[in-house]
């Protein structure tokens, strides 16, 4: 049996939204998806594993549609979602219980611009000449706004929701062109969860320097 047969099933149309048909991939990726960004909202290390089934999904999904960078991009997700699951039960330091959400510094912006705006530019070069993506600056955007928020949801820097909500705005009317209808939908919750993630990270930022938060599974 090859990988084909065993991702055929996972491809086929599960319903059927406003005409188009919406795959098991597609299902799989919303539920997944959700769940890991309310797992994030709430700070809870349970997160990372279940982002990388939400990103083994979405590398299926964005293949048939035709998002090549977010494709690859999911493949760069894993790899950070090991990075920052050893950093939240690490602590990022010697004490391996406490990982305390903290503002993005100066310098920190400074790098993350610059390679958000070089990784834009590039990655929309890129597409445009190398492969048949019908919106590369787009993809290439939301691909370079998703890394920057990835950082700082590995490292705690509550700036990393303002990241996510900038791409979500972009994602939801791009899926929808795309005819990822559910998938767009999904990005509309993440919108809604995002906003709560702000809330709940800027209260927990707010604390004394004296009083970390505490990483633990609940």
């Amino acid at each position: 049996m090859s990988l084909a047969d065993i991702l055929d099933p996972l491809q086929r149309p599960l319903v059927t939204v406003l005409g188009t048909p919406v795959s098991w991939t597609e299902v799989l990726g919303f539920g997944s998806g959700a769940l890991c960004v309310w797992l994030v909202a709430r700070q809870h290390v349970a997160n990372w594993p279940v982002g990388i089934a939400n990103n083994l999904f979405f590398v299926l999904l964005f293949l048939q549609a035709g998002l090549y960078a977010d494709m690859a991009l999911q493949v760069v997700f894993i790899t950070l979602a090991v990075y920052g699951w050893w950093i939240w039960t690490h602590g990022g330091g010697p004490d391996p219980r406490a990982l305390a959400v903290r503002r993005t510094t100066r310098a920190e912006w400074a790098v993350l611009c610059a390679a958000g705006v070089m990784g834009t530019l590039g990655l929309t070069i890129l597409l445009g000449r190398a492969t048949d993506s019908t919106v590369p600056f787009w993809d290439a955007l939301t691909t370079s706004l998703s890394l920057m928020a990835t950082y700082g949801q590995c490292r705690k820097r509550l700036e990393s929701w303002w990241l996510w909500i900038a791409a979500d705005l972009v994602y939801i009317p791009l899926y929808a062109h795309k005819d990822l209808y559910l998938t767009s939908l999904l990005y509309v919750g993440f919108l809604a969860l995002c906003l709560a993630g702000l809330r709940n990270w800027s209260r927990d930022a707010a604390r004394s320097p004296d009083r970390p938060l505490v990483v633990t599974a609940r």
